[in-house]
Parts: C-alpha cells; structure tokens; sequence
C-alpha cells in the first residue's frame, strides 16, 4: 500500500513539473484516438493466395481504412511471358500496375527510388514500399490481372498499419 501511494505521489509531481510517465503499454491496439509518435501503430500482415488462377482479374487483399500502407509484395509462380500485372489501388487512385515483363524490361531489378523491385528466376517476386507510409482513408486494393497461361500461384503479403 505504501508503494503505491508513493508511486501516485512521484506521478503527480511529475505531471506538475510537465514531465510525461511512462506507462504500461495497452494489452492491443483500440485506436481511440491515439496517435503513435515516431513509428506505425498496430503494425500487421495480411496475407492473400491464388492456385492455379485462370487469366482475369482476381483480388488478392483488400482492407478497409482508414490505415497506412508501408510495403507488399506478389510472388508469381509459373507462366510463360510475364504479362501478369500486379495492381495496388488505394482509395480509388492507381498506384502500381506494372507487368513482370515491363518491370524486368525497365530494369527494376534492384532496390531503387521508385519503389519498385523485381527479385527472382523461377519464382517472380515484385515488391513494392516507399520511404513514408502511404496513407489511406477508404480502401486499399491489392490485385492481379493474369494474362498468361501456366502460372501455378500468386501469393501476396501486404503490410499495413492505424492510422
């Protein structure tokens, strides 16, 4: 009983003195209007598979908002001309939507300003993430439109966080 009216004594000196206590962090994350300083809260990964998807379009992830985006990226296995187009739409507005093909023509094969990167021989990958997160307020849309005959899966993982 002693420590804790001791601890509540030390606390309101400190908040009289404008000094801010460190307290225990909340069991999970409720988004009450608390803003994280300095980093992303609630980070996570959402995760989206397709086996054997016929040509088309098909959805692979979709969150709801408001969120920040902080990276992806689609991993394609199989196909024979790489005409597959990953498509990330955030509230509305394109943001990626770029074949294997045209990635590996452009020379997006390495880590660089744009955002983009294509890895991989057999097993395409294309990442993508900026510098800051990029913010949305209604909807994030990851998506894939095949093209091309023999591909075996696509996975997607798209990490997210509160705003």
């Amino acid at each position: 009983m002693a420590t804790k009216k001791a601890a509540r004594t030390v606390s309101k000196r400190a908040k009289s003195a404008g000094i801010e206590t460190a307290r225990k962090a909340p069991a999970k994350n409720t988004d009450s209007g608390h803003r994280c300083v300095g980093g992303v809260c609630g980070p996570r990964r959402t995760q989206g598979l397709l086996v054997s998807p016929s040509q088309g379009e098909h959805n692979l992830v979709t969150l709801r908002g408001p969120g920040v985006f902080l990276g992806a990226h689609v991993s394609k296995q199989g196909g024979d001309t790489g005409l597959t187009f990953p498509d990330l739409t955030i509230d509305g507005r394109n943001v990626v939507n770029l074949s294997y093909a045209a990635a590996e023509n452009l020379g997006l094969t390495q880590q660089n300003p744009y955002g983009l990167a294509l890895l991989g021989n057999q097993i395409k990958n294309m990442t993508f993430g900026w510098p800051a997160p990029l913010r949305f307020d209604r909807e994030l849309r990851l998506s894939v439109t095949v093209n091309e005959t023999g591909v075996v899966q696509i996975i997607a993982n798209v990490i997210h966080g509160a705003v």
